[in-house]
């Protein structure tokens, strides 16, 4: 079969079976008496041989050592190809979000274009300090997409990075919140404490609703940033979280001044002096939890915890009456024998 034959039959171009046959990846096992190229039907099916894979991605000098050498095993260039594969996708999947970005940004002019792009391309940067100087960059040229500062926020693992990407969120206002509470549904609780952090930082109803959402974690970590900007904000949903975390000692002076805060509601202080005095009864044997429950009092309006402190001077436990004798600046005149203890203390009650 001539060249033209070939070549239309297998959809392989003329010339391209000329490099073929320059290469040595597939020559002709004839000529005819012309001089024109005459293929067998073995010549064809090694044609379809290397067009296969060629589809694969492997390149012709690839090729050409995987027909050539019998011993050849294709394991080893599969595993390569399939990492090349993942990077050209990776690339590809780098360049629809650019292009998503830029279109959100609803730019006017190039300017605002190129504004987007420098800011994907330096979000994507391995220098944390070359990220957090792209988030800081002046933004005049185009409005910043959301959902790009979203997105970063997210997997942003350093710190001083993180920071930046939420203050360009919460200048934002309200707009990024639902993009960074998809963060709250990951399997990756990492990924869930960053969305508390950034989504703590956003004003508005949107984010408080997040918030509350967040109360349910299971992660402590994620439901202890939650109650503290829901108790900032005045949310009484925060009490029962913020009362956990005194007293497990999470973060518990930030969550005692905010339990104080909110106490400050005529309305709310009972129901946290409840939780407080039975958290109190609940761990008798545990002073350093009936401690920092002691300490959480001292945060309460004084008209309502004075009481209460003034009858833990007389606790059983030393240490407590000591921190309570302190808060409440009663001096520590207890008599040395437990019984007159007993009686001082029932007294007092």
């Amino acid at each position: 079969m001539l060249i033209g034959e070939v070549a239309r039959r297998s959809g392989v171009s003329t010339r391209m079976l000329r490099h073929y046959d320059s290469l040595g990846l597939v020559r002709p096992t004839g000529r005819t008496v012309g001089g024109y190229r005459e293929y067998s039907a073995e010549d064809i099916r090694r044609i379809f041989h290397v067009e296969s894979l060629r589809s694969l991605g492997l390149s012709l000098r690839q090729i050409g050592r995987a027909l050539r050498d019998p011993a050849f095993t294709p394991s080893a260039l599969v595993s390569d190809l399939i990492r090349r594969t993942e990077d050209r996708l990776r690339r590809e999947r780098e360049l629809l979000e650019r292009l998503h970005a830029v279109n959100a940004s609803e730019p006017s002019e190039w300017q605002g274009v190129l504004r987007i792009v420098e800011l994907v391309h330096g979000l994507n940067s391995p220098s944390a300090a070359r990220r957090q100087q792209a988030v800081l960059a002046p933004t005049e040229e185009a409005r910043v997409p959301t959902e790009l500062l979203a997105g970063a926020v997210l997997t942003e693992a350093d710190p001083n990075v993180a920071g930046a990407l939420r203050w360009a969120l919460a200048r934002a206002g309200g707009a990024g919140v639902s993009s960074v509470a998809s963060g709250l549904s990951a399997e990756n609780v990492d990924v869930r404490r960053r969305a508390v952090l950034a989504i703590a930082a956003m004003p508005g109803d949107e984010a408080t609703a997040a918030l509350t959402g967040a109360l349910g974690d299971p992660d402590p970590t994620v439901r202890g940033r939650a109650a503290l900007a829901l108790g900032t904000r005045g949310a009484t949903s925060a009490v029962p979280t913020l009362v956990d975390m005194v007293v497990e000692g999470t973060n518990d002076v930030e969550a005692a001044e905010v339990l104080g805060a909110l106490a400050r509601d005529p309305g709310c202080a009972d129901r946290i002096m409840s939780a407080l005095v039975a958290e109190l009864a609940a761990h008798t044997a545990d002073a350093t939890v009936r401690i920092r429950l002691v300490q959480a009092l001292a945060e309460m309006p004084v008209a309502i915890a004075r009481g209460v402190l003034r009858r833990l001077t007389d606790d059983d436990d030393r240490a407590v009456a000591l921190v309570a004798s302190v808060l409440v600046g009663v001096p520590d005149e207890r008599p040395a024998r437990k019984s007159d203890r007993g009686d001082r203390r029932r007294r007092l009650v």
